[in-house]
């Protein structure tokens, strides 16, 4: 019998070099910032969530320090055993003041937040998806015994014919994103809310990208909408804005108290290490004072987009900070960030299976770290790659 070996492999990674479709992490030197290096050479970052600069504040990475001197390294066990330390309890009452609930569940990842959310679904009920949301959504459905269906993209009339076609017969839970990952657009969310309570559903939003972003000191976009007490579910991360990793549930207590018992990543993985609960604790505090901070991020995405499409880049449905360059293919998508990388900006092409075969594009991500003269030179170098390219004309 031959000896097992994944030699086999080979054949789907030489198919995805042929695409254009394989990329390896890059290794970075030092800490996230608007200028990191990476092989001896400083570039300026435009694929950072950090939207912020939250992941080096003095303040947050004192509370960090100070746990671990405190509380040791590791939490020692799962939640509903002995690893639910007084720093946990203290972050979910913090978030879900912050966000207006009741109350707020952290879970250690921001994917597994929505797979543990997801899982309050079962066969009574019917999830209505928006067909662009997070991978992790998507998979978090597939995990459920709920009905499934989507509608178009921020399409209200189609949401409305789902939620006519169940006609009350299951629960009706709506899906979406608060802020696209890919466009850089933000969802209908007054819309989507006044659907939901003409047919009786509940409202279930991904703030992912609206964390720290979208309104009053970064609440995320039901504050944005002026939509507390409206919206059922807010799922949100630790990471991205907020600047540490993890992410939460906040809604009502039934809520919280439900998922303790039946989400299982949150029932079977370990807990935050100290550290970490901790700087994600000083960072909402600090959100609560950074409105200035996410002004000067809302005022850098308008300048940087602004003289994107003054140049004639398609920036699909972009409104926020998350500012894509269309480009088309797989391969001349790689292919711009390549050239984007020999003239010193560092900005990840984003192809098939994440956005469609013919919709690969640069995903420039603006933060409060930039400085105008950091996105000037930005913008510099991309028309300059885009007249090199064809994609505009020189």
């Amino acid at each position: 019998m031959p000896k097992a070996s994944f030699e086999y492999l080979n054949g789907e990674l030489e198919r995805l070099q042929q695409k254009g479709m394989y990329r390896l992490p890059t290794v970075w030197s030092g800490a996230s910032g608007p200028w990191m290096e990476t092989d001896g050479r400083k570039l300026l970052q435009l694929s950072s969530n950090n939207y912020l600069g939250f992941t080096g504040h003095p303040d947050i990475k004192k509370a960090a320090i100070e746990a671990i001197e405190k509380l040791g390294a590791g939490s020692g066990s799962v939640r509903t055993i002995t690893g639910t330390l007084d720093i946990h309890d203290e972050l979910e009452r913090e978030l879900a003041d912050f966000k207006g609930t009741e109350a707020a569940l952290v879970f250690q990842s921001g994917f597994t937040t929505n797979q543990g959310a997801l899982s309050l679904l079962g066969t009574d009920d019917l999830v209505i998806s928006d067909e662009l949301n997070h991978a992790s959504i998507i998979d978090g459905i597939r995990l459920t015994k709920a009905e499934r269906a989507i509608f178009a993209h921020k399409d209200m009339d189609q949401l409305e014919l789902r939620l006519k076609e169940n006609d009350g017969r299951k629960r009706a839970f709506i899906i979406t994103d608060g802020v696209f990952s890919m466009d850089g657009d933000i969802a209908p969310l007054p819309e989507i809310v006044e659907l939901a309570e003409k047919y009786g559903a509940f409202v279930y939003v991904d703030d992912a990208h609206a964390s720290g972003v979208l309104g009053r000191n970064g609440k995320g976009s039901t504050d944005h909408f002026g939509l507390h007490g409206r919206v059922h579910i807010q799922v949100g991360t630790l990471s991205k804005a907020v600047g540490v990793v993890g992410g939460y549930v906040a809604g009502a207590d039934v809520l919280k108290r439900y998922l303790i018992h039946k989400a299982r990543p949150f029932l079977f993985s370990t807990s935050q290490p100290p550290a970490v609960a901790a700087a994600c604790l000083a960072a909402i505090r600090l959100l609560r004072r950074s409105q200035p901070l996410i002004d000067r991020l809302w005022d850098n995405a308008n300048f940087f987009r602004t003289r994107l499409q003054e140049e004639g880049f398609d920036t699909a449905g972009s409104e926020t900070p998350i500012v894509p360059i269309l480009i088309g293919a797989p391969d001349k998508t790689a292919e711009f960030s390549r050239l984007l990388l020999e003239e010193g900006v560092y900005a990840q092409g984003i192809v098939y299976p994440t956005v469609a075969m013919d919709k690969g594009r640069v995903r420039c991500i603006v933060t409060a770290a930039h400085t105008k003269d950091d996105l000037t030179f930005a913008v510099d170098r991309i028309v300059a790659v885009a007249k090199r390219t064809g994609l505009l004309k020189g």
